[in-house]
């Protein structure tokens, strides 16, 4: 590990799309056991950065580390390999498949590594961390609402018995309760030591969980500071949060 605690070093990332360049010389850091958020609005370079990271897309200057390690170049499956756990924008779960089958789709690079015993301890975590999961496991995950959902692909992610949590947008399309919930969820995976990259639009219930937070702008850091300071921030307060006085808008109206 990088004397820090850096976790995930992101610096000067430029990356895009065939000739389209949507980063910016984008740096971002998360220490262990960190809540870091990213906020900012549609198009600002949010799930591009995600990607990035993954290795979905391929940086075309700057650096990814993961503790000492360059992750430029690595792709996806060695990503999981390598304790990095990603949930999608709208959870990407297999529809036609039960529960338990995702689940199970989860701890992939397990099987054959480890004793299924171990594995079945980590579906009991994700069961007691969401407990409908246990009640509908059987249940074809298409049925499900759109929150039982979210909670699946999560703990989809958490089988893999990740170190770094990539979440992009959880609380898409959500009713505020379910919203809650999934905030208090993320919470809880910190305390118990997992390390997270929060990206959300809603930029008021993230901060309100993190310890620290950026807000991209064009496929730049346009802002970054400790969760209450930007949660304080004017700036933040009219851009994302709804504001006070004149000039104050919602991102989404």
């Amino acid at each position: 590990m990088t004397h820090d605690g850096t976790m995930l070093a992101v610096e000067g990332v430029v990356a895009g799309y065939g000739r389209v360049q949507v980063l910016h010389g984008v740096s971002v850091q998360v220490r262990r056991r960190e809540i870091v958020t990213l906020n900012g609005p549609n198009g600002a370079g949010k799930t591009t950065l995600l990607n990035a990271i993954m290795g979905v897309v391929t940086p075309r200057n700057g650096q990814i580390r993961l503790l000492d390690r360059d992750l430029v170049g690595v792709g996806p499956e060695r990503m999981v390999h390598l304790g990095v756990g990603y949930v999608p924008e709208r959870r990407q779960i297999f529809a036609s498949m039960t529960v338990l089958d995702n689940l199970w789709l989860g701890a992939y690079h397990r099987l054959g590594r480890e004793e299924k015993r171990y594995i079945l301890q980590e579906m009991e975590r994700v069961f007691t961390i969401f407990p409908v999961l246990r009640e509908r496991e059987r249940q074809v995950a298409g049925t499900l609402s759109g929150g039982q959902q979210q909670m699946l692909a999560l703990g989809r992610a958490l089988m893999a018995k990740p170190d770094l949590l990539l979440l992009d947008e959880p609380s898409l399309g959500l009713a505020p309760l379910v919203v809650a919930e999934i905030m208090r969820v993320i919470a809880e995976l910190r305390r118990g030591g997992m390390t997270v990259l929060l990206v959300e639009q809603n930029a008021k219930a993230a901060l309100a969980i993190a310890d620290r937070g950026y807000v991209m702008e064009g496929g730049r850091i346009a802002l970054e500071g400790r969760a209450q300071e930007l949660l304080a921030d004017e700036r933040v307060q009219r851009a994302y949060l709804g504001g006070r006085g004149r000039g104050a808008r919602t991102e989404n109206p």
